[in-house]
């Protein structure tokens, strides 16, 4: 890669990092499933003017079920009933688990053995997480709803692979069909006396966070990563996803004091460890 392909890659990392710190801000004015409503209602405004990917409406609706009604409810909610950006970052990325998985069940495309070694390594380190629920900021039901988030993440690539779409329409328009559902959840779940007093006290800071997460995290950063997967693989590309949560917690080490015990640290390396080997792309030795 060149060089300015290199750090504008650790650039979106840093954005996608960065990202949960802006999260844990937001989540502090608004609640969790209506601030996920907003965001894609902001990040879908360019659909006015950008065509709708050549998807079939199902599959376009699945994914932006899974993908983000899911994923963003769940990590969002997580976040607002205990758990620290930090750790949030690592832990959703089980997604590489759940991806696996379904794409064993659903596909038949069961994963090597070398990728096998790997998802045990990240289910360890999870386990390793999971014994420290209950102190450090993190709860039980911080800990389930951040799993639920990264199975819908994991669905939601399954159901990706195969689409030929350009990032950029489809992130829009996965907006557009992601935010309605969020903001009636919000408007069943919150009650609109809540979301309404959230959106008459919003400060300039949370008006901030919501505009970060629509437009730098969710526009630009998939204008970014889509220019570089056509310019390189996806073996090339992809593994650099793999610094968000380094990111993501030293983000929010350095801005929010976040600490993080002898435990979670061994867990967080298992995770990283056993994802990185999923995500090695197979040898010539493996192909055949």
């Amino acid at each position: 890669m060149k060089v300015v392909h290199v750090l504008l890659a650790v650039l979106v990392a840093a954005i996608w990092g960065f990202n949960f710190v802006v999260i844990r801000v937001g989540l502090d004015a608004m609640p969790p499933i209506l601030f996920a409503g907003l965001r894609f209602a902001l990040a879908a405004v360019p659909a006015f003017w950008i065509a709708r990917p050549a998807v079939p409406w199902p599959r376009l609706i699945a994914i932006a079920g899974f993908l983000f009604v899911i994923q963003f409810a769940g990590l969002f909610s997580a976040m607002a009933v205990g758990m620290p950006p930090g750790v949030g970052s690592v832990t959703l990325q089980a997604q590489a688990l759940f991806t696996t998985l379904f794409a064993g069940l659903l596909l038949r495309e069961w994963p090597r053995p070398v990728q096998a070694v790997g998802l045990l390594i990240a289910l360890c380190g999870l386990v390793l997480i999971g014994a420290t629920a209950g102190s450090g900021g993190i709860t039980w039901p911080g800990l389930m709803l951040t799993l639920v988030a990264a199975a819908g993440w994991g669905m939601g690539n399954v159901l990706l692979r195969g689409t030929k779409a350009d990032l950029l329409p489809l992130m829009v328009w996965l907006s557009l069909l992601s935010a309605p559902p969020l903001l009636l959840g919000s408007w069943a779940i919150e009650g609109t006396d809540v979301a309404i007093h959230a959106l008459r006290a919003m400060s300039w800071l949370a008006f901030g966070a919501l505009g970060y997460i629509a437009i730098i995290s969710t526009l630009l950063g998939y204008v970014i990563w889509g220019h570089l997967l056509r310019q390189y693989p996806a073996t090339t590309v992809a593994p650099f996803a793999l610094l968000v949560p380094f990111f993501g917690a030293g983000a929010s080490a350095i801005l929010l004091g976040e600490t993080f015990t002898p435990l979670r640290i061994a867990g967080f390396v298992l995770i990283l460890a056993g994802v990185a080997i999923v995500a090695r792309p197979p040898s010539a030795k493996d192909v055949r």
